[in-house]
């Protein structure tokens, strides 16, 4: 899929082509999830695809190319639900997600969980990535962390509890993907 990354950020339709062929229909039966109308399921898939152009030049060889469609999907997506959805509804969608979450949990690997929880703490910025490390991979306290890192133990702790902020939010997100993908199979 390298190959074809690197064409689509030298502006090669036709593999851009190739990549809107393979992945529209996946990208449709996840929006299908989480948009009732099909005029906006339609829109949604059009905008994860001109997103995915309009970004090309900063893809990664390395960068696989559903997960990226992914999490242009799921932020097209919930930044729609945030517009139409009031807050009663969206308590709901993520009590469901949470309960979903819940039961497969234990059925999750913990190789992907782990592969996943990488990834999503590498989309930190910096000070709440080293913070994070640092806490929970290292066992530090936020006094020993302020120490190396040269901040207050204030700033340790906004960025510990941005960075947890952060990573929950995404993990609810990862478990209704592996759902929805696990059904498929």
């Amino acid at each position: 899929m390298s190959n074809v990354i690197e064409q689509i950020k030298q502006g090669n339709e036709i593999a851009f082509k190739k990549v809107y062929e393979q992945y529209w229909k996946t990208v449709y039966k996840f929006t299908c999830m989480f948009v009732s109308d099909n005029y906006e399921r339609e829109e949604v898939v059009q905008e994860v695809f001109i997103k995915l152009w309009e970004i090309r030049n900063s893809l990664k060889e390395e960068n696989e190319i559903d997960g990226l469609l992914f999490i242009i999907t799921r932020n097209l997506i919930f930044n729609k639900t945030r517009k139409s959805m009031n807050e009663l509804k969206l308590k709901e969608t993520l009590k469901l997600a949470e309960e979903a979450s819940n039961e497969m949990e234990q059925d999750l690997e913990a190789k992907d969980l782990a592969l996943y929880l990488d990834k999503l703490i590498d989309l930190l910025p910096e000070k709440q990535k080293l913070t994070f490390i640092l806490n929970k991979k290292k066992g530090l306290s936020i006094k020993e962390i302020a120490e190396i890192m040269n901040i207050s133990e204030k700033g340790v702790a906004r960025n510990l509890y941005l960075a947890t902020k952060f990573l929950k939010q995404h993990f609810i997100l990862f478990i209704i993907i592996w759902l929805y993908l696990n059904a498929r199979h």
